[in-house]
């Protein structure tokens, strides 16, 4: 059986392979996008949603305050799966790994954006989330907050965790007369700040000295975050129009975003 040496020679010998690398004969090695699994009711649900929000103005997603959670672990990702595709090509189905969020040791945040403005991160001293630290730690001291400065222009928007959707979270919502908007279930990828966490990852694994225990994970997060451009913030917010239109072209499907 041939070696991997002479295999390597064997496919540099061949017109139409430049590398062994990352690119073999018109393919490419990449990981994988990975999304929340989607039924048809899902796929349903996030047309009806965007057609609705197509021809939203920009002044319209401006007083929306987007939120979310996201997990930062102080590991990466070790499992590095690569598959082989085309250039292009990295929304096809085929390449695709439908799986839910995973936890690991790190910690749990929270933040909020909207055009010209953000929350300050908030990180959940109990590694956790439930409807109780959801009302006191969230709605009360951030989205009342925003809700007092802009008025009842102001639109509260947040995923639909079941944590989010306790009675006590609602009667406060209504309480405050702050309206919630109705979002699609299983739609992060329509949600900007989900690019803003990806930004902060790149941001902690591009540092000279990365964060090595929790107390410097906690501090180096609340410092990039800070840090970030609104600029980046806004041009986010200000894709969702976009976002809309790419998900009615997939019918609902996972979007590249």
């Amino acid at each position: 059986m041939a070696n991997n040496q002479s295999v390597r020679r064997h496919l540099d010998a061949l017109p139409e392979v430049e590398s062994l690398g990352n690119y073999v004969g018109g393919l490419f090695a990449r990981r994988p996008v990975r999304c929340v699994p989607l039924t048809s009711a899902h796929r349903r649900r996030r047309s009806l949603w965007c057609r609705e929000h197509r021809n939203w103005r920009d002044n319209e997603w401006g007083r929306v305050l987007f939120t979310d959670e996201s997990r930062f672990s102080l590991s990466s990702d070790s499992h590095r799966i690569l598959i082989w595709r085309e250039r292009r090509s990295r929304n096809h189905p085929s390449n695709i790994i439908e799986r839910d969020r995973y936890g690991g040791r790190g910690v749990f945040v929270w933040g909020g954006i909207m055009l010209g403005s953000r929350t300050d991160l908030h990180i959940f001293d109990a590694g956790s989330v439930n409807g109780t630290s959801y009302c006191n730690e969230i709605l009360l001291p951030y989205v009342r907050l925003f809700r007092g400065a802009m008025g009842l222009q102001f639109l509260f928007m947040d995923d639909n965790a079941p944590c989010y959707r306790k009675i006590a979270a609602e009667q406060l919502l209504e309480s405050e007369d702050i309206e919630r908007m109705d979002w699609p279930a299983r739609s992060p990828n329509l949600n900007p700040i989900e690019h803003v966490w990806d930004f902060l990852g790149r941001c902690l694994a591009a540092r000279t000295l990365p964060p090595v225990t929790i107390r410097e994970l906690r501090l180096a997060l609340q410092d990039e975050w800070a840090a970030m451009p609104q600029q980046l913030i806004d041009t986010l917010i200000l894709s969702m129009g976009r976002r809309c239109e790419t998900c009615l072209a997939v019918r609902g499907d996972h979007v590249p975003y």
